[in-house]
């Protein structure tokens, strides 16, 4: 992955959260040479830039409310993030790691190691994401389980079946009907809850003359 990432570098959309200042110029420049398509914001954006692979943002203590605010958004939308610090205190740190930056630049920027900084920070967001991905498959892969044994437990119950059995029937159900076992076995927990309602209901007709 990290030789990809590497070729990737120069082609990345970059955003740059920055006061417009020589500093902010000389780092577009950089990065523009490094081969990077830079945009520029400021102030702060009220939601992450929709197009930026990579977002340089500037952690200005006096900002603090704007980039609470912007910490707040989407999170799905979330770029590599990469904060620019000038000086090192309580105040500057916590709004660090309150944004979830995987890495920092520090001030006064230079242009020696922006280029491994860029990479190294696109490659853990990559692994991150990944992981962020499998953990999302895993527990969509528990809550199916989870929803098929409640349905097999359902079968066992109502039909005196085996598990094996219950668990044949399922599945030959979800064949014939052409859908995941998953799905077939919510159809299944949602007649069994409706034909619980179904008595209560009954009850209560004859007195409202239906």
């Amino acid at each position: 992955m990290a030789m990809q990432v590497l070729k990737d570098v120069r082609g990345l959309r970059v955003e740059v959260i920055h006061p417009p200042d020589e500093e902010r110029a000389q780092l577009v420049d950089h990065l523009r040479r490094i081969g990077c398509a830079v945009g520029l914001t400021w102030p702060v954006p009220a939601e992450w830039p929709a197009e930026a692979d990579v977002v340089l943002l500037a952690i200005e203590p006096e900002a603090r409310p704007a980039l609470a605010r912007l910490l707040k958004a989407d999170a799905a939308r979330r770029p590599t993030l990469i904060a620019i610090v000038g000086y090192e205190n309580p105040a500057t740190l916590q709004l660090v790691l309150e944004s979830g930056a995987v890495a920092v630049v520090e001030r006064p920027i230079r242009p020696f190691g922006l280029l491994t900084t860029l990479t190294l920070a696109r490659t853990l967001w990559l692994e991150r994401e990944e992981a962020r991905k499998r953990l999302a498959r895993l527990e969509q892969k528990l809550a199916g389980l989870q929803t098929i044994q409640r349905a097999k437990s359902i079968l066992m119950e109502n039909l005196g079946l085996s598990e094996e059995d219950a668990h044949q029937s399922l599945r030959r159900q979800a064949m014939d009907k052409r859908v995941p076992m998953e799905d077939m076995a919510a159809a299944l927990i949602h007649a069994s809850e409706l034909l619980q309602l179904l008595p209560r209901r009954e009850a209560r007709s004859p007195a409202t003359g239906s």
